[in-house]
């Protein structure tokens, strides 16, 4: 696996080694001694898969609070996505500052976010599938976001938003 960093120091826009033959590929997706290289030494305790039916739909930007802050790892199984982290890091010298890429079952690249990031996509064609690692058990007392739109952030969505869950529209600004 190559692991580029992104301009938010402790994230990483991963891409896998394929490799393939006749019969097809293979790549590996995880491997303990090769992310403890970029220092995430956390076991992975829970994994989620969604699916997203319409392009341009934006979910995010989603967080969990401290004590249950969480390293996530982002894969795009089917079809493109526009894959955000934010960085909430108060001590951070990156402070609201964002990263975007498209990670696409085409591409087959992942997005490893560290704790104290926020996690939001824009689905890029029709028939997303995205399957998230995370460090830490979903804690719904803890989850919380920042709105997709603030002003204060200014994301850049690569198309204009078509489709928002009521709670991500009614995160709070900064």
């Amino acid at each position: 696996m190559i692991f580029s960093p992104t301009p938010l120091p402790g994230s990483f826009l991963i891409t896998p080694k394929v490799l393939g033959d006749n019969r097809g590929w293979f790549m590996r997706t995880f491997c303990k001694n090769s992310f403890a290289e970029i220092g995430h030494h956390k076991e992975w305790v829970q994994m989620n898969h969604s699916y997203t039916a319409l392009k341009g739909t934006v979910r995010g930007m989603h967080f969990q609070r401290a004590p249950h802050k969480e390293i996530k790892l982002i894969r795009c199984i089917a079809g493109a996505a526009y894959d955000v982290i934010l960085d909430l890091r108060q001590n951070s010298a990156t402070y609201l500052q964002w990263f975007g890429a498209e990670i696409s079952a085409a591409n087959k690249q992942m997005m490893y976010l560290p704790e104290g990031f926020a996690h939001g996509f824009q689905a890029l064609t029709n028939d997303v599938e995205l399957v998230y690692c995370h460090s830490e058990f979903y804690t719904p007392a803890l989850e919380s976001g920042v709105r997709y739109n603030d002003p204060k952030i200014n994301i850049q969505w690569p198309l204009h938003p078509v489709e928002l869950s009521a709670r991500d529209q009614q995160h709070p600004l900064l």
